[in-house]
């Protein structure tokens, strides 16, 4: 069974950074496409970034400079750096992991709140 834990989320004051961290169980990371998604209330969930098995990383314009996403495939975990956050990175934000021809996962989220 394939499990994703989220963690790390915070509140945080405008321009502070934080990491979050997705730990991945019955799924290698190095060999499935896993990425970050976002939703605030009353909006769809939103790519932020994606780190793929081949180690191909891209982001949203938006948050693009500022985030970056990395992997320890010893830990099958994958880690999302925030940067310079603002007052719109606020929301929940989920991993997601993908694999051709295998179900999509997603985690339960985790709180990011950036205060002005």
């Amino acid at each position: 069974q394939v499990r994703l834990v989220e963690s790390g989320g915070d509140l945080v004051q405008t321009g502070g950074s934080l990491r979050l961290s997705c730990a991945v169980s019955g799924r290698p990371i190095g060999r499935s496409d896993t990425g970050w998604y976002r939703q605030v209330p009353g909006k769809q969930r939103e790519m932020v970034a994606i780190i793929s098995s081949g180690g191909t990383t891209d982001y949203a314009d938006s948050v693009r400079g500022r985030f970056n996403i990395s992997r320890d495939n010893a830990k099958n975990t994958v880690y999302l750096q925030m940067n310079s956050l603002n007052p719109e990175d606020t929301a929940v934000y989920y991993c997601n992991s993908r694999r051709p021809l295998n179900p999509t996962y997603w985690g339960q989220g985790t709180q990011v709140t950036v205060s002005s």
